[in-house]
């Protein structure tokens, strides 16, 4: 069996979905390229200092442990139960699952996908028509500032969305002045009580956002102020409740519950040197210069109100970035921005943020653009309630599917000999 006798895959991302599905096609047999812009894991180092909710036996699967026991026998896991930060789990899992001689050939670094087209078709030609599927998807790559182009017959977007934050303002528009300020403001999860202390402690920041990552960075603020009595924290939040963050009953991930238990504590009862503000929208941003501070105005509980602080911390989500395919014929839900068939499936179920919840088939995750797939927290869109487990399934239900695929067996006939091997 030739390789032309099979399709080309190009993974979009060498985070832990697309190494995931990287590891399933090599397991195939299926010839593939990773592209990723960054580093393997290049967003969970940003947040790196961070501790996951979820176990490490839920963020590695069994087909990555087997692979890494067989090229490293002495590697040491982390037990099933543990909690790592970001880093730790880059470390422990992700690194040496990227080395395996199975993936490390095949993946690019610092490589960044600009868009991905259909060869011979524009955007609006031919909706529907299996005939687009018959052509590959063209790739436009830059690397060291050198633009090329490559081809593939699949394609999964395992990008996420941590590279594209949500804006400050009423509504989702950006605030007055924001655009402006946007480069001297923080985006992420700032590392407060490591190396990035200095540059928050005895200062007054301003935090906005009313989630899990708002109420981290409170969190370490608050800790920050327990040795730098002169930082003081501002919290906005949209929510109207004096508790900011949801607590789910009997939550069988404790993190994340000492967590908002923690957070709330600090916004109801004020101590900390944290001033928390329900009902806040953003209407304007002044920013004095690169680290002279800002004038933050918002209507607070409809009336006006305004602060003046050296720090600002942005935590108010992420959204997927759709530039990459814009090209192409995808389907979005007009609420979460997610593929529209996974978005009706996530609402009719009502949505909800259990980890062990059964995922949506993988037959959901088709689009009018055929063989374009989007995975992982991307295929969530501005759905929160993703979890990495969710993703592993995702891959695994996908490559069944394809494997099953009578049109793609058509044109790659070497396919017929993986599904009997399956």
């Amino acid at each position: 069996m030739s390789r032309g006798d099979l399709p080309r895959l190009a993974i979009l991302g060498a985070g832990p979905i697309g190494l995931e599905a990287a590891l399933q096609a090599a397991t195939f047999n299926l010839p593939f390229v990773v592209y990723e812009r960054g580093r393997i894991g290049e967003y969970l180092r940003q947040w790196g200092h961070v501790r996951l909710f979820s176990p490490f036996g839920m963020n590695a699967t069994p087909l990555g442990k087997a692979r890494l026991r067989k090229d490293r026998p002495e590697h040491e896991f982390p037990s099933d139960t543990d909690i790592l930060t970001g880093r730790d789990y880059v470390a422990a899992y992700l690194e040496p699952l990227a080395e395996s001689p199975l993936l490390h050939e095949n993946i690019r670094l610092s490589t960044s996908v600009v868009q991905v087209g259909r060869r011979g078709f524009l955007k609006e030609e031919n909706p529907g028509d299996p005939r687009r599927g018959q052509q590959p998807f063209s790739l436009l790559l830059t690397q060291d500032k050198r633009e090329s182009l490559e081809e593939a017959d699949i394609v999964f977007d395992c990008t996420g969305t941590y590279g594209q934050p949500r804006s400050l303002g009423d509504g989702g528009i950006p605030a007055i002045g924001e655009t402006a300020a946007r480069p001297s403001i923080a985006w992420g999860l700032e590392d407060v009580l490591g190396e990035r202390s200095g540059y928050y402690a005895d200062k007054t920041t301003l935090v906005i956002g009313g989630g899990y990552s708002a109420a981290a960075m409170v969190c370490q603020l608050a800790k920050l102020a327990e040795k730098h009595t002169s930082t003081w924290v501002i919290w906005l939040a949209r929510g109207g409740g004096t508790q900011p963050i949801k607590r789910f009953v009997n939550d069988a991930l404790k993190e994340r519950d000492q967590l908002a238990v923690r957070a709330n504590m600090l916004a109801t009862r004020g101590d900390g040197n944290v001033e928390f503000h329900a009902q806040t929208a953003v209407t304007a941003i002044d920013c004095a210069g690169p680290d002279k501070g800002f004038k933050v105005r918002a209507m607070c509980a409809g009336k006006a109100k305004s602060w003046e602080v050296d720090r600002l911390v942005a935590n108010v989500g992420y959204s997927p970035d759709s530039s990459l395919y814009r090209e192409l014929q995808i389907h979005e839900s007009y609420a979460s921005l997610g593929p529209m068939s996974l978005a009706s499936a996530l609402l009719k179920e009502g949505g909800g943020d259990h980890p062990t919840r059964p995922h949506p088939p993988a037959s959901l995750l088709r689009n009018p653009e055929p063989y374009f797939f989007i995975l992982g927290a991307k295929s969530y869109g501005r759905n929160s309630s993703f979890f990495m487990r969710m993703g592993f399934e995702q891959v695994r239900d996908l490559f069944l599917l394809l494997l099953a695929d009578a049109e793609l067996i058509g044109r790659f006939p070497g396919l017929r000999h993986i599904r009997k091997n399956t």
